[in-house]
């Protein structure tokens, strides 16, 4: 193992992180290194243009298990791309370019934006957004950022 690895933070095989410019915090995500992209739960897609520019709108419902919070966000797309979902069928989503805060770090990420009703986590953190940043220990949860205290 070279020294710039021992040197990484440690993330656990999931952790709470804020998209702050989505406007959405403790979302509960799982790091998935055997994806190589990032995906968030989006529904209600809508594309649109603006200064010649394509954007969408989602809504994302950021709590795990709770419909009732949405938050709606914007955001230009910077392509579609074809990705295998964990099924094994490849389906066209949006891709959107987007800051990340995990363990005291911010940097942009790419993210696919699909439906994740059925999964079990409103987000999963692909390899390429925690490459050269953190090692994952995959059987601890939550090192980075405590899992938030929440109000009944």
């Amino acid at each position: 193992m070279s020294s710039k690895s021992t040197s990484l933070p440690i993330l656990g095989w999931r952790e709470y992180i804020t998209l702050p410019d989505l406007g959405m915090s403790n979302i509960k995500a799982k790091i998935d290194t055997g994806a190589r992209s990032s995906a968030l739960h989006a529904f209600d897609l809508e594309y649109f243009e603006q200064d010649q520019q394509t954007l969408i709108r989602f809504k994302v419902h950021p709590v795990q298990r709770d419909t009732h919070h949405t938050v709606t966000a914007t955001a230009p797309i910077l392509e579609r791309r074809e990705v295998r979902n964990s099924g094994g069928h490849v389906q066209l989503r949006p891709v959107i370019q987007t800051l990340i805060q995990l363990g005291g770090q911010q940097w942009p990420i790419e993210l696919t934006l699909t439906s994740r009703d059925e999964m079990g986590f409103r987000m999963l953190l692909g390899r390429e957004a925690v490459r050269h940043r953190f090692l994952v220990d995959a059987g601890r949860s939550y090192l980075q950022n405590p899992k938030p205290k929440r109000s009944r």
